[in-house]
C-alpha cells in the first residue's frame, strides 16, 4: 500500500481508468489507482453453471441495490424513472457491458451547430479518430470496415464476428425495406489476441465472459499497465480528493474494506469512477473551501445525467435459429434512424441492434405477459423451447442532457462505511418516449418483414441503463463545463476526469468505445504537458 506521494493518482479501473494508468505508467509515470471492487476471475462468471440465468438474478443482478456484495454502493433511485447499471471491479462495469464497439458520429459533436439543440462539443470525430485507431488496435477490435454510416478510414484490426442465422435473417430484412444495417463492431476477440481467448459464441456478454475473450478492461489495459509498474489498491473505497490550502488536489483519502483510513497524496488526480461516482466524489471533496463540491463552480456536477434508454421486441418464428450463437455485443446493427429528421417530431434518434438471446428462461420471462396456463404447467417446456427460433432487436435512444436529470448526495442513505450514497433524479423526457415508441414500432416492422410468428414489445428495458454520461461535462467556458477538452478541471488544473461524465451530449451508439479514445487523449495529454503541469508542495 504505497503511500508515498506518487506522479499520478488513477481513482476507478474500469474502461477510462485501465487506460490513463496504463497510458501513464508505460511512460515511466509513477501510477497508483484506486479501485473499490476486487479481481473477478472468469471462472466464477455465472455462465459457469448450469443455473446462471437464475443466478444473474441475485449475485450477478446488474442492479447494485440487489446485488450487495462487499465492493457495492446503494444508489437511491426513488426519483429515477431507470436504475442505472453498476460493477465495481476491477475493470469496473466492463465486466457486464456488451462491447459493443461503436464510436460516436461525427454530427454527435454538432447537435448545436446542425440541429439547433443542446451545446456542440469541444472537440470533433477527428480529433478523437486518431487513438480510436490505437485503442483498437490495442484491444484487437473486430468489425468490418466501409460502413457508409461512418466517414472513410474506418478500419478494425479483426474481421468481424459471424452474424450467423439470426444475423443474416434480420439483415434480409433489413435490406428488404431499404435500411441501413452493418456487420457488428465488437470489443471481443475472434482469435487470440494478447491477453484475450478467442470468442466461444455463448452470448453470455452481459453477466461476464467465461472464455475471458472480451475486452473487459480487467483483462486488456490493466494487466498491461501493471506489466509496466503501475500499482493497482483494489478495495479501496475513496471518500475524500484532497486538496493544499493553495486549491490543488493533493490526493485522495480512501477506506479499506475493515474502515481503516489512508491518504494517498499525488501530484496529479484523474476521476475515472463513470458518471455516477465521479460526481459523487466531487461533490463528497467540498468542504469549507468548496461548500457547493469540488471543480464546482459552474454549478454543473452531477447534473446532465444521459442514461441512454432502451427498448427491444423479441420476435419468435417457426424454423429454429440457434438464436443464443454470437456475441452480445451485437450480430449486426443499424444506424438508419440515427439522425434527426425534418419528418419526425422528435430530435434525434436511434441505433438498433440485433443480438443473441442466450439461455431459455429469458424466454420465459418474455411471456410472463400471457395467462398462466401459456406459460407454466403443462405448457412450460412448450415455450421454452420457442427459444430456438427467437430473435432480439433493441435500440439505444438518444437522451438529450437536462439539467434536472442528476446525481446529488442523499441525505440519509450511506454505504456500509458511512460514506454518502448518491441520489439519482432522472426523467426520460416526453422526446425520449417519443423516440423509444418510434424504435419499437421500426423494431415490430423488421420482425414482420422477417416473418415472426409472434412479437413482443418492452418500451422501456429497465434493466439496461448502463450508459452513464454527462455528469461533468466539457468544454471551453468555465461557467458551462466542468473540465476543458482534455478533461481539465477547470477550477483544479491538476484534477482531471476521463471517464463518460464529460459528455456534453450522448448520441445513441454504445458510448465505452468513444470514452476509451477520451481516456487515452486525457493521459496522453497529461504525459505531453507534465513538464508544464502545476502540482501541491
Amino acid at each position: 500500500m504505497p503511500s508515498e506521494r506518487c506522479d499520478v493518482l488513477v481513482i476507478g479501473s474500469g474502461p477510462s481508468g485501465a487506460i490513463v494508468t496504463h497510458t501513464l505508467a508505460s511512460r515511466g509515470f509513477d501510477v497508483v489507482c484506486l479501485e473499490q471492487g476486487d479481481w473477478v476471475n472468469p471462472s466464477d462468471f455465472p455462465a459457469n453453471q448450469p443455473e446462471w440465468e437464475l443466478l444473474c438474478e441475485h449475485a450477478w443482478a446488474h442492479d447494485p441495490n440487489q446485488r450487495k456484495l462487499p465492493a457495492d454502493y446503494p444508489l437511491d433511485v426513488s426519483a429515477s424513472d431507470l436504475t442505472p447499471v453498476m460493477f465495481s471491479a476491477v475493470g469496473g462495469a466492463s465486466l457486464f457491458y456488451g462491447a459493443h464497439w461503436l464510436r460516436l458520429l461525427p454530427s454527435d459533436f454538432r447537435l448545436r451547430s446542425l440541429d439547433g439543440i443542446c451545446d456542440d462539443w469541444p472537440i470533433s470525430y477527428d480529433d478523437l479518430k486518431p487513438y480510436h485507431d490505437e485503442v483498437d488496435k490495442f484491444i484487437g477490435a473486430s468489425g468490418l470496415e466501409g460502413d457508409p454510416a461512418y466517414p472513410e478510414g474506418l478500419t478494425y484490426p479483426r474481421p468481424p464476428h459471424p452474424p450467423g442465422p439470426t444475423g443474416l435473417r434480420g439483415a434480409a430484412a433489413a435490406n428488404e425495406l431499404g435500411w441501413h444495417w452493418w456487420p457488428g463492431a465488437n470489443a471481443i476477440a475472434v482469435n487470440k489476441t494478447k491477453t484475450l481467448e478467442p470468442c466461444a459464441r455463448r452470448g453470455t456478454c452481459e453477466w461476464g465472459c467465461p472464455e475471458g475473450a472480451k475486452s473487459s478492461f480487467d483483462l486488456i489495459y490493466m494487466p498491461q499497465a501493471l506489466q509496466a509498474g503501475a500499482k493497482l489498491i483494489h478495495g479501496a473505497r475513496v471518500r475524500e480528493v484532497t486538496t493544499e490550502p493553495g486549491g490543488l488536489a493533493d490526493g485522495a483519502i480512501w477506506l479499506d474494506r475493515d474502515g481503516v483510513e489512508h491518504h494517498q497524496r499525488a501530484r496529479v488526480v484523474v476521476l475515472c469512477a463513470n458518471g455516477i461516482g465521479t460526481p459523487r466524489l466531487l461533490l463528497l471533496s467540498g468542504g469549507e473551501a468548496h461548500p457547493d463540491g469540488l471543480a464546482n463552480s459552474s454549478g454543473l456536477v452531477g447534473r446532465n445525467l444521459m442514461l441512454h434508454p432502451n427498448c427491444l421486441v423479441t420476435g419468435y418464428y417457426d424454423d429454429a435459429m440457434e438464436s443464443w450463437l454470437g456475441p452480445a455485443g451485437q450480430l449486426i446493427h443499424s444506424m438508419e434512424f440515427y439522425e434527426t429528421r425534418p419528418e419526425h417530431d422528435f430530435p434525434r434518434g436511434c441505433k438498433l441492434h440485433l443480438v443473441p438471446i442466450p439461455g431459455p428462461l429469458t424466454t420465459i420471462n418474455v411471456h410472463r405477459e400471457l395467462p398462466f396456463d401459456a406459460v407454466w404447467g403443462d405448457s412450460f417446456h412448450g415455450v421454452a423451447a420457442r427459444h430456438a427460433g427467437s430473435m432480439l432487436w433493441a435500440a439505444n435512444t438518444e437522451d438529450l442532457p437536462e439539467e434536472s436529470n442528476r446525481i446529488v448526495l442523499d441525505p440519509d442513505l450511506t454505504d456500509d462505511l458511512g460514506v454518502s450514497a448518491p441520489k439519482v433524479e432522472y426523467q426520460i423526457s416526453e422526446d425520449n418516449w417519443k423516440i423509444l415508441r418510434f424504435a419499437v414500432e421500426r423494431m415490430e416492422e423488421l420482425h414482420r418483414v422477417a416473418g415472426a410468428a409472434e412479437t413482443f414489445a418492452v418500451e422501456l428495458d429497465e434493466d439496461q441503463p448502463g450508459h452513464l454520461l454527462g455528469t461533468a461535462r466539457m468544454g471551453d467556458d468555465p461557467a458551462s463545463s466542468v473540465v476543458d477538452s482534455f478533461g481539465r478541471s477547470h477550477d483544479v488544473p491538476n484534477l482531471f476526469i476521463a471517464d463518460g461524465s464529460v459528455f456534453v451530449t450522448g448520441g445513441s451508439v454504445n458510448p465505452t468505445c468513444t470514452i476509451a479514445a477520451i481516456a487515452l487523449r486525457v493521459g496522453t495529454h497529461i504525459a505531453e504537458t507534465a513538464d508544464r503541469q502545476p502540482i501541491p508542495s
